[in-house]
């Protein structure tokens, strides 16, 4: 039976000393469209969805999710800012340490972008990759947003030269032919709809999303489904303890199966992931017993999913040692772990900033300002982390710095 009760709203963690900004009346008009496909979901399914199902919905439903609708996402316009976004520095870092890799796997070398957000990194990393004599053959963008695909063609278009925009393309779902290359991947996993379970009398319990008496959206519990609890009990393995009685979290069990799906095809090459996360102790830790969800507004961030779906980011940290047994689980090495610092000074941050000492002093002042949000503890620099999985290339050199897989 479920077992119904009202979403409160935990702590949120920045940004809300003054209240949310309201949003005006054509967003309040989507959002309230989006509510209502939602809530058919919801009546069809039986009277409740599985939380992972509502979180794709609210943003990827075609033409109504967030990731899928026409608002500004990105930049100060936007909810969030991303490490593309500041500038070229983090582009042009993961191009030279992603270069040599392409050099090794040849002429038909692929980079694939795992959504291109506004099209800034790939602008920095094709200019990058065009410096150091190692563009790829074709530069593939997978996006599944209509509207971001547009914004990207359109920066591009306008940033590029002729040469370099010709090896763009978009893609409409992973490659299915083999291929050799790099897949990257900045701030995706975040966004990927997670499962979110709740322990109760020894066992597994999954939120779900139902209606109250007045339409609300609302958590309610049912008994998991197989996939999930065996899911949850290979985490408890890994951690070698059980979770307790009201200890609440997300999980991805169907990672393996994705990463298999992005990547599986590749037979020569890297992975790269970039994300704010944590070792699978540390995500789990006793003191995290509500997970890790977050929602991020107008530069805001709060802990209310069911604030006008569709107009708000829903994510959820990145369990990167489960990344890394996905990783390996379909033939990839475990290339290196670490903060996004250290990643971003072991592959050219120090030297970006000193060719930068010719550069009037304006510009030069806002590298060393992008450098700091990029690398400092209480910006992205540890909180952001990196791993790379390598098949039949060296792409180790590019962790030198920092090393954390003793940590998974």
């Amino acid at each position: 039976m479920l077992q119904c009760a009202t979403v409160s709203m935990r702590e949120p963690t920045t940004g809300m000393q003054h209240p949310l900004p309201e949003p005006d009346a054509a967003a309040r008009e989507h959002s309230a469209k989006l509510a209502g496909l939602i809530r058919e979901q919801i009546a069809a399914a039986g009277g409740a969805l599985p939380f992972w199902r509502y979180m794709e919905l609210a943003l990827y439903a075609p033409g109504l999710g967030y990731y899928s609708a026409g608002a500004h996402k990105f930049g100060a316009a936007g909810d969030f800012i991303t490490a593309p976004e500041l500038g070229g520095l983090f582009a042009r870092c993961v191009a030279d340490a992603t270069a040599p890799v392409l050099r090794e796997v040849g002429n038909d070398a692929v980079f694939l972008e795992l959504g291109g957000g506004s099209g800034a990194f790939a602008e920095h990393a094709l200019r990058r990759f065009a410096e150091c004599g190692a563009v790829p053959a074709r530069y593939a963008i997978l996006e599944p947003s209509a509207d971001l695909r547009e914004r990207q063609r359109e920066r591009l278009g306008a940033a590029l030269p002729e040469e370099s925009l010709a090896r763009v393309e978009w893609l409409d779902g992973p490659p299915q032919h083999a291929w050799n290359g790099v897949l990257f991947a900045n701030e995706v996993l975040d966004a990927l709809p997670v499962s979110r379970f709740a322990m109760g009398d020894g066992e597994v319990l999954e939120e779900c999303v139902a209606l109250d008496e007045d339409g609300r959206f609302v958590r309610t519990e049912r008994p998991a489904d197989m996939l999930l609890s065996n899911a949850l009990r290979q985490v408890e393995r890994g951690l070698m303890e059980a979770f307790t009685d009201g200890y609440r979290s997300e999980v991805l069990p169907q990672l393996p199966y994705w990463i298999d799906a992005v990547a599986g095809s590749m037979e020569r090459g890297a992975m790269l992931f970039v994300d704010y996360g944590y070792p699978r102790g540390e995500f789990y830790a006793p003191e995290r017993r509500d997970g890790t969800l977050i929602c991020h507004y107008r530069h805001r961030a709060h802990a209310d999913p069911f604030l006008w779906p569709g107009l708000q980011d829903i994510t959820a940290s990145v369990d990167f040692t489960a990344l890394a047994e996905a990783g390996t689980r379909i033939g990839f090495e475990l290339a290196g772990y670490c903060a996004q610092a250290q990643f971003l000074i072991g592959n050219g941050l120090g030297e970006a900033l000193e060719a930068a000492l010719t550069l009037p002093e304006i510009e030069r002042l806002r590298l060393v300002q992008e450098a700091k949000k990029l690398t400092l503890p209480g910006e992205m620099g540890e909180r952001f982390q990196a791993m790379g999985f390598q098949r039949g290339v060296d792409f180790e050199p590019a962790f030198v710095l920092g090393d954390l897989s003793g940590r998974l």
